[in-house]
C-alpha cells in the first residue's frame, strides 16, 4: 500500500504507540524517516531507533521514551508542511517551538536539521513538524 505523506504517517504511528503505552513503534523505513528519528532521539524525545532488515521492507523500530510516572515524553504532534501546502521559512522566520520547550524539524538543503540547528546554521526550509 502507497502512503501519500510518510511523514504524516510516521507521527500519526507514534501518536498512536504513546496513547497505547507501547514501549516500540515499527514503521516502514525511508531515509527522511530516519533522519527525523535521529533528530527526536538527539533532543531526547524518543529513546533510540534502529533499521531492521526484513522482507519485503525495512522497519524502522522507534522505541518511545516515558518518565518515571508513565507519561510519554512528547505530549503534542504537528505536521506543519504537507503534500498539499508546503510551508517553507527563511533563517530569519525559524521561530523557537513552546520558547524552545519543543521541537521544530526543518529539511533544508544541508539535510534535516531542527530548528536551532536551522538558526545556528542561518539556513531555511520546509517546516516537516513540531514536537513538545
Amino acid at each position: 500500500m502507497s502512503n501519500m505523506d510518510p511523514v504524516s504517517d510516521l507521527l500519526t504511528r507514534i501518536r498512536n504507540a504513546h496513547l497505547a503505552k507501547h514501549d516500540r513503534v515499527d514503521v516502514p523505513t525511508s531515509s527522511l524517516k530516519t533522519e527525523i528519528c535521529r533528530i527526536l532521539r538527539d533532543e531526547g524525545f524518543i529513546r533510540n531507533y534502529k533499521l531492521v532488515e526484513q522482507r519485503p521492507q525495512s522497519v524502522l523500530r522507534i522505541f518511545l521514551e516515558y518518565d518515571e510516572n508513565g507519561t510519554p515524553a512528547i505530549s503534542h504532534l504537528r505536521r506543519i508542511s504537507k503534500p498539499g501546502r508546503r510551508i517553507y521559512r527563511g533563517a530569519d522566520q525559524i521561530r523557537p517551538v513552546l520558547g524552545g520547550r519543543g521541537l521544530g524539524v526543518i529539511s533544508t538543503n544541508l539535510g534535516v536539521l531542527s530548528d536551532a540547528q536551522a538558526r545556528e546554521q542561518r539556513v531555511g526550509g520546509e517546516i516537516l513538524c513540531e514536537v513538545w
